[in-house]
This record gives C-alpha cells, sequence and structure tokens, in this order.
C-alpha cells in the first residue's frame, strides 16, 4: 500500500499546531524530517511522539515531514494519526495518547452553567489556557466552525483534548454534528468522558433519542461510569415548535438552549440587539424548559467588543428565566457571571424572607410574615431559589443562608 497525504496547518499566523504530510513506501524504513523553531530543545521529543503513532498503526515504512509551531504532543498524535487515516491507513491498534487527565467527580444534572466558552475543535491553540478564564463549561466544537474537509481532524483533535487537557472546573462539553454525522463524532468522544453533549438543531426527539442510546451503548462497551447529560440546540421554527417534546425525549437532557444565527435564518429576519424577533421563541424555549423540570440557557452574544449590549443581554435573559448563556470569547465570561448572579439588594430581601419562612416554620406557623406584611407560598419560594443561587455563586457563604451580603 502507497499513499501520501497531509493534516494540520502552516503559516506565519498558527500557534500551538503543525502540519504533518505523510509518504506511505513499501520498503525503505522510516524517515521524520522535522522543522521547528523550538528543535533544538524538543526535537527528540516530537519524532518519539511521531513513531508512537506510527507504531500504534504499525506503519513501517514511510516519510513523515513536521512543520511545528509549538503544538503540543497531544496535538502532534492527532495531526499524524489524520495524515495517516487520510493516506489510507486502516489497520492498526489504539493510537490515543498514553496520557489521561483527572476528570473528577461527574458533573451534576443541576450545575452551574452560566457560561458556556465555545472552542472551535480544530484549533487547539485555544484548549489549553481556556480553563484560566473560569468558565463554567467548555464547548470543543464540532459542528459550526470546523469546515467540511476537517471534520475527520477536529473529531481526533477533540478526542485526544478530553484525555490530555485540563480544563479545570469547567464542564466539559462536547457539540457534536447534526445526525447521522454526529453519531462518529460519538464514538470517538464518548469514551473519553464528555460531562455534556450538545446536539445542533434538534427537531425531533428520536434524534435526542438516538443520541442518548448510542452514549449508552458506549458506555457500556467501555465499561464507563458516570451521566452523560444532553442539551439539545433549537434553532430552527420547527424546533421551538416541538420544544416540551425535545426537552422530555429523554431524562438525560439537563438544559435547553437556542441558538440565534440559524433561528431568525429560519424566520428570514434580521437577528438585531434588540432581540425583538426572536422573543417568542426564546419566551417559548424558557416555558417549555421549566415545564419540563431543565435549565434554560440563552444564545451567544455576537459582538466581542460591545460589553455594555452584552450586559444588556445578559440581563433581559436573566429577566426571561434563563440561567446562563454562551460565550465566543473568554472576555465575556465576567460581564456574564455579573449579570446572572442577583443584586445585594435581592439576595438581603430574599435572605429576610427565607429566614422568616425558617422562624414560622420552627414555631409550627402556617403563616409566614416579614414586618407588617404577609408572604404568599410562592414568594417564599422564589426567595429561596435567590438564595440557593447566591451560594451557588459565592455571593453567600456556603452554611450561611440567613446571612447577607
Amino acid at each position: 500500500m502507497a499513499g501520501r497525504a497531509e493534516a494540520g496547518r502552516r503559516g506565519d499566523d498558527v500557534r500551538s499546531d503543525l502540519h504533518v504530510e505523510v509518504e506511505l513506501r513499501k520498503s525503505g524504513g522510516r524517515a521524520v524530517d522535522v522543522e521547528s523553531k523550538v528543535a533544538a530543545y524538543y526535537l527528540d521529543s516530537i519524532v518519539e511522539t511521531v513513531d508512537v503513532v506510527l507504531d500504534a498503526f504499525d506503519v513501517q515504512h514511510v516519510r513523515v515531514a513536521v512543520d511545528d509551531q509549538g503544538a503540543l504532543p497531544f496535538v502532534i498524535e492527532a495531526r499524524v494519526e489524520t495524515a495517516l487515516q487520510r493516506a489510507g491507513v486502516t489497520s492498526g491498534g489504539d493510537a490515543r495518547p498514553a496520557r489521561r487527565v483527572e476528570i473528577g467527580a461527574p458533573s451534576a444534572r443541576d450545575r452551574l452553567r452560566r457560561s458556556r466558552l465555545y472552542l472551535p475543535g480544530n484549533e487547539p491553540k485555544f484548549f489549553v489556557n481556556a480553563g484560566l478564564h473560569q468558565p463554567d463549561a467548555v464547548i470543543l466544537d464540532l459542528e459550526d466552525s470546523v469546515h467540511a474537509s476537517e471534520k475527520d481532524a477536529a473529531r481526533t483533535v477533540v478526542r485526544n483534548a478530553l484525555r490530555c487537557v485540563d480544563f479545570g472546573g469547567a464542564e466539559r462539553m462536547v457539540r457534536i454534528n447534526q445526525l447521522p454525522v454526529g453519531l462518529e463524532d460519538l464514538e470517538a468522544v464518548v469514551p473519553e468522558s464528555p460531562q455534556l453533549i450538545l446536539l445542533p438543531k434538534a427537531e425531533h426527539a428520536d434524534d435526542m433519542k438516538a443520541v442518548d442510546e448510542r452514549i449508552r451503548t458506549i458506555q457500556a462497551r467501555e465499561s464507563l461510569e458516570g451521566a452523560v447529560w444532553m442539551m439539545p440546540i433549537l434553532e430552527t421554527a420547527l424546533g421551538i415548535e416541538r420544544a416540551f417534546e425535545i426537552a422530555t425525549a429523554t431524562d438525560s437532557t439537563v438544559a435547553l438552549t437556542i441558538g440565534l444565527e440559524d433561528y431568525t435564518a429560519d424566520l428570514g429576519v434580521t437577528k438585531t440587539v434588540e432581540g425583538q424577533e426572536s422573543l417568542f421563541a426564546r419566551t417559548r424555549l424558557v416555558n417549555a424548559a421549566k415545564a419540563a423540570g431543565l435549565q434554560a440557557i440563552d444564545s451567544v452574544f455576537g459582538d466581542v467588543g460591545d460589553m455594555e449590549g452584552l450586559r444588556s443581554w445578559a440581563r433581559q435573559s436573566q429577566a426571561l428565566g434563563f440561567e446562563g448563556m454562551g460565550c465566543i470569547h473568554p472576555r465575556q465570561i465576567t460581564p456574564i457571571h455579573e449579570e446572572f448572579a442577583p443584586s445585594d439588594a435581592e439576595v438581603a430581601k430574599a435572605v429576610r424572607i427565607v429566614a422568616a419562612f425558617e422562624e414560622a416554620q420552627a414555631k409550627g406557623l402556617g403563616v409566614v410574615s416579614l414586618g407588617t406584611k404577609m408572604i404568599d407560598p410562592p414568594v417564599v419560594l422564589r426567595a429561596q431559589r435567590v438564595v440557593e443561587r447566591a451560594m451557588r455563586t459565592g455571593l453567600i457563604p456556603d452554611g450561611r443562608r440567613g446571612e447577607a451580603p
């Protein structure tokens, strides 16, 4: 067998990546040529990493040309593997990196999901430091941010990143492609224990069930434990109309979210910063999510330079009942966290109401009063949720729910 293929990226703007070209040969052994600015320090390591992948595929006769721009080992391995597969190599053992990060306990069903930072799946330069920005979640994206010709490459990079990159306390999410391609994505990523899968352009309950079933099948095959949650993205008029049906298709679903670029395109209207054209869809999604006992998560705000616009959108989202939104840049994380947190005044009022309720309960009273005012049960419930949110975001120290900030 003989073939030639390449993978990866090259150019002056490339960093933390590399370009690999492989030429399969019938004889002659292995030849690995490396060009790298850090060759003086890491040449032997780069060659050894290439050899690990060649060994995994049992490729003995090959020429490999590497143009390195500071790629980490998991990226080198992904690019070499992709190039070999594109060249026609199909046999071999497990080519996944031997390293594996400690991912900790499974993600809680109701954990904070105020911010979700999108990371293009074929751009490993964004991965390593993503956790330093402290988003509630990172989304390794295999869909819209990846060109159709690079889906195979991104799938391998994301698989290796899940295995090797420490994202800190961020929930590890993967946005797969639309079905049936998304099922291939699951085969690659589920063995590396992502904590949540996003299904784009969700329109059918059966698709939710198919994804859930494939996840469970892979977990059983790999002897994996712990939940892999699901979050469908509603991005069409049909998806919005079927919001509750989609939300209740499987017990693994923990949240609904919306993609406004595709949704407004489907309507044939212009997406605006005011959001009036999508207000119906967003409120319907919130209602369906709450009816199903799920979180409601808003779309991204596309202008990374407009911080006041972002804050205004986040405040509106929070007022509508959303619990978080997507991010396309790390600078959006802190403003989103601040706007989705209750204000000091809200927390102080909620603490007083909860304290009055708990005092009434301790005295066996059925009526809750605060000063001269009677407090209705829905008001108590709302206050309890504010206090809980304040505790989870650190505005009230855990165990001190009776104290205002």
